[in-house]
């Protein structure tokens, strides 16, 4: 479904790269707030409750709409490197879907476990002893892989639709050298 110069091909390459975008992007605000208010608020609090509210957490998160954009982000990501094959930025949307599949990664083998582990019935204290400490780093690891992931895929927006090479030369225009002076005195 593209017409002869490719232009719907590469409009919906870049609407998969918006939505990639704002996809990590999501997902690294969902991490941030966690390390800087919800993390640090449940820290105040007593064993019994800590562990009840992350429990309350892990269960009401596995929802349709978070697990859309957290694997969302994951696919559109990889998508969008995959067709960027080839253009301006490609390297960015690869690296920005690296970062996210890292923060993918780090999510089901780090912070899952930990919730699985934190809702099997147990001490409070104990329980929360195993828990909080490696979950918050695991959470912090994410959200700066997530935040990576954003800004790698923005910057492969801004220079998808770049040339490579030289500035095309209008018809009976002169060209303009932009690059370093050369020989002495210049």
């Amino acid at each position: 479904m593209t017409d002869i110069n490719g232009e719907r091909r590469s409009r919906t390459a870049g609407g998969v790269l918006v939505a990639a975008t704002v996809a990590a992007g999501l997902m690294a605000g969902t991490f941030y707030v966690f390390a800087c208010a919800v993390m640090p608020a449940l820290a105040r609090s007593d064993d019994r409750v800590y562990v009840d509210v992350m429990r309350d957490v892990n269960d009401v998160i596995q929802n349709p709409v978070f697990l859309l954009v957290f694997m969302g982000a994951l696919a559109l990501a990889g998508l969008a490197g995959w067709q960027s094959r080839g253009l301006p930025g490609s390297w960015w949307i690869w690296a920005g879907a690296t970062a996210y599949a890292l923060a993918f990664l780090v999510t089901v083998v780090g912070n899952v476990p930990l919730n699985d582990a934190l809702a099997r019935p147990g001490d409070p204290a104990a329980l929360r002893e195993r828990f909080e400490d490696p979950w918050v780093a695991w959470n912090v690891v994410r959200a700066a892989l997530s935040t990576a992931a954003t800004a790698c895929l923005a910057a492969g927006l801004t220079t998808r639709g770049r040339p490579t090479g030289p500035a095309p030369v209008a018809p009976g225009r002169p060209a303009v050298y932009h690059g370093a002076p050369h020989g002495p005195g210049h």
